[in-house]
């Protein structure tokens, strides 16, 4: 029976509405994002903004930007297969990583190399899985860093798995899924909304809208206000933030992951920032965006607005930004060191980590792979 087939006369049978029982589920509201992006950076509330963490957001922020560029360059010698560089989106990787606590768990795609090191992960490993020596080339469980995830989107099904299981456990443990504006138009990324709603999974969603996925830009995705507005389809609150201001980002996603800590379920927070590099050292972006258009990005470069609130409060000079370029200078060095020398690595490793008991299809290839290799050996 529809709700025009009601009982009664023919014209008391027709009803233009569902019956009285239909409510919304959830006064929508509360959810909906602010119309412009929240900064700090450049406004009033800056001056309130804690020393001591603007200089580490600084110094993060330096070291990131050099990560970038010398695994960029690694690509160019060999050493590396592939790199998606963040050049640009550096306050999205720290502020959001530095927003977590250390029990906390991070999910981050493929460009998210910059969060997991400023995690505390091994700047070399970070890289690992994308110079294709092994499948991660960390311990998640001991980082808190779920492997860096190349399909898009499927890390964030898992993120709401581990939260739930977490709430459920009373746990108190916050997962934050990090994804860009390209990884949205997955079904993953629904169903991982949905669900964590549905739940009330203390789990956060940070997308990274860094204007185009790969060479498909955001007005080819979604006729959507923004991507935070999806939010209150799932009945979550959507926040619209400034994604190359460190401090906002870090305050943002900070207030999320309390409010997903105390119960009051997952976020959805859209990051508005620019991917200055092309998506990967594969692609040529020249061919689909005009270098005007990454110029006026420049002007709006992460680093630079924090220089300018550290100058002008009196908090960097020239010892501090030397100290923080010097540091950065290192860690590159380093890096460079490492990833140059070849590893040893053994065919065996496939069939390690991929279940706590393999299973008997898995011994069975790592037996075939294992019989190949010694005949090769006898065969020198």
């Amino acid at each position: 029976m529809t709700v025009q087939e009601l009982p009664g006369s023919a014209a008391a049978a027709y009803r233009p509405t569902p019956p009285p029982a239909w409510q919304p589920r959830t006064d929508p509201a509360p959810l909906l994002p602010d119309p412009e992006p929240y900064r700090v950076l450049g406004t009033e509330a800056a001056a309130s903004a804690d020393p001591e963490l603007l200089l580490r957001l600084y110094a993060e922020l330096v070291r990131g930007r050099r990560y970038n560029a010398q695994a960029t360059a690694l690509t160019k010698q060999g050493r590396l297969a592939v790199y998606p560089s963040s050049t640009g989106q550096e306050a999205c990787e720290v502020g959001a990583a530095l927003a977590l606590e250390d029990r906390d768990w991070l999910f981050p795609s493929y460009r998210d190399t910059l969060a997991a090191v400023a995690r505390g992960l091994d700047p070399v490993q970070a890289l690992t899985l994308l110079r294709g020596d092994w499948h991660t080339g960390y311990d998640p469980h001991e980082h808190r860093v779920a492997p860096l995830c190349t399909p898009l989107a499927t890390q964030l099904p898992h993120a709401v798995g581990l939260a739930h299981a977490a709430r459920l456990k009373g746990d108190d443990v916050v997962a934050l899924a990090m994804i860009g504006d390209g990884g949205t138009s997955e079904g993953d990324f629904h169903e991982a909304l949905n669900f964590a709603a549905v739940w009330n999974a203390p789990v956060v969603f940070l997308v990274q809208n860094n204007g185009f996925a790969i060479s498909v830009p955001l007005a080819k995705q979604t006729a959507a206000p923004s991507l935070a507005h999806k939010a209150v389809g799932y009945g979550m609150p959507g926040r619209l933030v400034d994604g190359n201001d460190a401090v906002a980002v870090h305050e943002v996603l900070g207030q999320a992951v309390a409010r997903a800590r105390r119960g009051g379920g997952p976020t959805l927070i859209e990051a508005v920032t620019y991917r200055m590099d092309a998506h990967t050292n594969a692609d040529d972006a020249t061919r689909y965006r005009a270098d005007s258009e990454v110029e006026t990005w420049r002007a709006h470069d992460p680093i630079q607005l924090l220089e300018r609130e550290l100058t002008e409060r009196g908090l960097l000079d020239d010892g501090t930004r030397q100290a923080a370029a010097e540091a950065a200078e290192t860690m590159a060095a380093d890096l460079r060191e490492r990833m140059n020398a070849d590893p040893v690595l053994n065919p065996m490793d496939l069939f390690e980590h991929v279940y706590a008991r393999q299973t008997t299809q898995l011994r069975e290839q790592a037996a075939l792979l294992r019989a190949e290799l010694d005949a090769e050996e006898e065969a020198r």
